[in-house]
């Protein structure tokens, strides 16, 4: 069923698709080289998100890198920004069976020995590399997998976006009221993939350690491992020698002492540092340009005692 707002235009979401097609059929080293092109333009031409990824790099290793060194990272960022579309034209024209020339998969017998235990798994993933690619890794692992996603704010941009991810077996659930849905895939003993390296107001996280500062991020992940105990399986793709890699981490176990704020916190911590060691491997393929900091944690202003 499409969303509402994307009645009656069916014809231009067909046709988008259909041209991402066939650009697709160019060879994958010409699109990323396009793509590097239209990263260091975009570079260039976009002061404001340009100003977000240089002052985040600063925030971050401002005490070890020159400003001619962030400066070139955050270019390599945004080049990373310019391939990643162009890279998922190529998806859709690329045949499956040549997927394994393209794409190389390690630690799968992690998530393997997770999804034993049969409580289905949670699938921690970022903004790092080809995230938008993991679908086909799902599908070359016959991985059962559902995403949790926050659908765009324009309509039609969403309806393409979900149909390129559901092209290869993933199943979509939007963020809001997902939690039914959730808990119903972990009992069937299928997978979850969540991104959790984005910014969130107060109420809805945690304050933990990301990249030498605290960052508040979602508490959801957390809970829902708590209550289902189901463990959270780390995997990222990120683009390596000419293809893609996907890498799945030992899975992480719920802690659980009984004091749920500190299980919360104690959690929540353990997948950010899954992220920032894969952060820290790749800086130039993490998405600098979110303001992953913007929440800060409340510091009352002391008050002067009266007469």
């Amino acid at each position: 069923m499409r969303p509402a707002g994307v009645k009656g235009t069916a014809p231009l979401v067909s046709f988008i698709l259909l041209a991402m097609r066939l650009l697709g059929k160019l060879p994958l080293p010409v699109l990323q080289g396009a793509g590097r092109r239209l990263g260091r333009l975009i570079f260039r031409l976009d002061r404001r998100h340009r100003e977000i990824a240089l002052n985040n790099l600063r925030f971050v290793f401002g005490d070890q890198w020159s400003s001619a060194e962030i400066d070139r990272m955050a270019e390599g960022v945004f080049q990373g920004m310019g391939q990643l579309p162009l890279e998922v034209c190529w998806s859709l024209a690329v045949h499956p069976r040549n997927w394994k020339k393209f794409f190389k998969i390690s630690g799968l017998e992690h998530y393997r020995r997770a999804m034993a235990e049969g409580n289905g798994v949670l699938c921690l993933t970022a903004h790092v590399g080809t995230w938008e690619l993991l679908p086909i890794v799902g599908a070359m692992t016959e991985l059962p997998l559902h995403v949790v996603y926050r659908p765009l704010d324009a309509p039609i941009l969403d309806e393409v976006v979900g149909r390129v991810r559901r092209r290869f077996g993933a199943r979509l659930i939007p963020k809001k009221k997902s939690v039914f849905k959730i808990n119903r895939v972990l009992r069937n003993g299928e997978c979850i993939a969540i991104l959790l390296d984005q910014n969130v107001d107060w109420y809805e996280g945690v304050f933990v350690d990301f990249m030498g500062h605290r960052a508040c991020t979602s508490k959801g992940l957390a809970t829902l491992s708590i209550l289902s105990r189901a463990p959270v399986v780390p995997v990222f793709l990120v683009r390596e020698g000419g293809g893609f890699h996907a890498y799945f981490e030992p899975p992480l176990y719920p802690l659980v002492s009984g004091d749920r704020v500190r299980d919360l916190e104690d959690n929540t911590q353990r997948y950010n540092q899954a992220i920032e060691a894969f952060v820290r491997r790749h800086p130039d393929q993490w998405f600098w340009v979110h303001q992953r900091w913007k929440t800060r944690p409340y510091h009352p202003i002391p008050v002067r005692p009266g007469p």
